[in-house]
C-alpha cells in the first residue's frame, strides 16, 4: 500500500471514528497532495508525499513559534496536535550516529575538500536523508566536517 493510499484509508477511519481534529489535518494533507499533482500533472510517489508532509510540519512549527510569541497557547496547542497527526506519515528518523556516518560517506563520495564543496555534499545528502533527519542539523555537520 502506498503512502497516499494509507493516508486515504486513515481519513476514512477518522470519519468513522468521528475524530474531527485528526480528520481535518488529514484532509489538509490530502488537499496539498492533490494540489501538487494537479499543478504538475503527475502522480506523486512516496518520496514526494513525504516531502509534502515535511513541509506541512515545518509550517506548523513556524506557526507555533508565532502563536507562542503572541501569547496564544490555545492555537499553539492546536498546531502541535496537527504535527502529531502528520508525524505518523514520516519515515523513521535516523539516529545522530547514522546521520554522522551519512555525512562522512557523502564527503568521501563527492571528494569534497572545503566549504566551497558544501553544495555538492548537501545535494547528495538531501536525496538520502529527506524526511529522516533535520536538514539544518545535517548542514551544520557538513560545514563542521568540511572545515576540519
Amino acid at each position: 500500500m502506498s503512502l497516499k493510499e494509507r493516508i486515504t484509508e486513515d481519513m476514512k477511519a477518522a470519519m468513522r471514528a468521528k475524530a474531527t481534529e485528526q480528520l481535518g489535518t488529514i484532509r489538509l494533507l490530502l488537499a496539498a497532495i492533490k494540489q501538487k499533482e494537479v499543478d504538475e500533472r503527475i502522480e506523486l510517489d512516496d518520496a514526494a508525499v513525504v516531502a509534502i508532509v515535511d513541509k506541512l510540519i515545518k509550517q506548523r512549527k513556524d506557526s507555533i513559534t508565532q502563536f507562542e510569541a503572541a501569547a496564544r497557547q490555545d492555537l499553539a496547542d492546536k498546531e502541535a496536535a496537527e504535527i502529531e497527526v502528520l508525524k505518523v506519515y514520516m519515515p523513521q528518523p535516523l539516529s545522530a550516529d547514522e546521520v554522522a556516518a551519512a555525512v562522512k560517506a557523502a564527503v568521501a563520495q563527492t571528494g569534497a575538500t572545503g566549504p566551497q564543496d558544501m553544495g555538492k555534499v548537501m545535494g547528495v545528502l538531501k536525496a538520502q536523508l529527506a524526511g529522516r533527519a533535520d536538514m539544518t542539523a545535517v548542514s551544520a555537520q557538513v560545514k563542521a566536517a568540511l572545515v576540519a
